[in-house]
């Protein structure tokens, strides 16, 4: 004699169809199973969610933002379905939305109209590139959207500047100060920086005159960064991990710079010329024969509309 299952243990059947299917990087299969799923128990948040989550890193906003709505609509607690809400609100400038997420999840949001203004803080966030990934430290502007306040290797494809939207769930870890803070992935470049990323090889300059020539860009209104000091290569392991708590775990070699070099800079300008400028005006100014090798520019500026 056949077994019956109810409606709600066939749209589990197809919803734990579309998890395996999904799983097997057939994400097109997946959705097909929750929408069926949907289909059979319409009032269950769990298949719109996971199709919803699909639709996120998939990038397809428009999809996420209904699937993620119903999700919440079926269960008004589900934590998980409302910051996605949120996410793909933000992604397409659906304001209204975005606020009415953020405070259903329980973030104090302001009144307003337009983009969200709710500063988080000082966060990481991993930047994706066709050439590598880094975990750079941003201006967290609100829920889903940080400002890039480092300046990242071009490998990455970003920029000091960039205006990225970004996960809500945690991917590793790394210490400010003495305080443990989440790294968050970024999804997808909301805004462009009009800042280009120059490139220098310095030799003969003590670190502290690095740090100096550092504090002058700043001072001029752009931005340079030591990548010989501040750069540190991380298996993916620790990157998505602590490592900062890995107790001394090996990741290749990393020799300290000599005293005098060679430094390898980062400098985000929004013009070569004022660049060019603030490096001979430094290197005028300092006391060893410091030399510069090798300027240019590594990544372009990309001005916004």
């Amino acid at each position: 004699m056949p077994i019956r299952i109810g409606k709600a243990g066939k749209a589990n059947v197809l919803n734990e169809l579309g998890r395996q299917r999904d799983d097997d990087g057939d994400q097109d299969g997946a959705l097909q199973a929750y929408a069926q799923a949907s289909a059979v128990h319409p009032h269950w948040a769990a298949p719109w969610y996971n199709a919803g989550l699909i639709h996120k890193y998939r990038g397809e906003w428009a999809a996420s933002l209904q699937a993620n709505a119903r999700a919440v609509q079926c269960e008004p607690g589900n934590e998980g379905a409302i910051w996605n809400l949120g996410i793909a609100a933000t992604a397409l400038g659906d304001w209204a939305t975005a606020r009415r997420a953020w405070r259903q999840y329980g973030i104090g949001i302001a009144d307003g109209e337009g983009p969200v203004d709710h500063f988080v803080g000082l966060t990481p966030i991993r930047v994706h590139g066709d050439g590598g990934t880094e975990v750079v430290w941003a201006d967290r502007i609100d829920p889903a959207r940080a400002i890039l306040r480092n300046v990242p290797t071009p490998a990455c494809g970003h920029r000091y500047g960039d205006l990225v939207l970004h996960d809500g769930a945690a991917n590793g870890y790394r210490l400010r100060g003495e305080r443990e803070v989440p790294v968050f992935d970024a999804l997808e470049l909301i805004a462009p920086s009009e800042y280009a990323t120059y490139e220098v090889s310095i030799d003969d300059a003590t670190q502290e005159e690095i740090e100096a020539l550092v504090e002058r860009f700043k001072a001029a209104g752009a931005t340079a960064e030591n990548w010989t000091a501040s750069m540190e290569v991380l298996c993916r392991a620790c990157s998505e991990g602590r490592p900062h708590a890995d107790g001394g775990h090996n990741h290749g070699p990393g020799e300290p710079p000599a005293a005098l070099g060679p430094w390898r800079l980062g400098i985000a300008s929004r013009e070569e010329a004022a660049a060019r400028r603030i490096l001979d005006e430094w290197r005028a100014g300092v006391s060893t024969a410091a030399s510069l090798h090798d300027f240019r520019c590594v990544l372009q500026a990309s001005p916004r509309a």
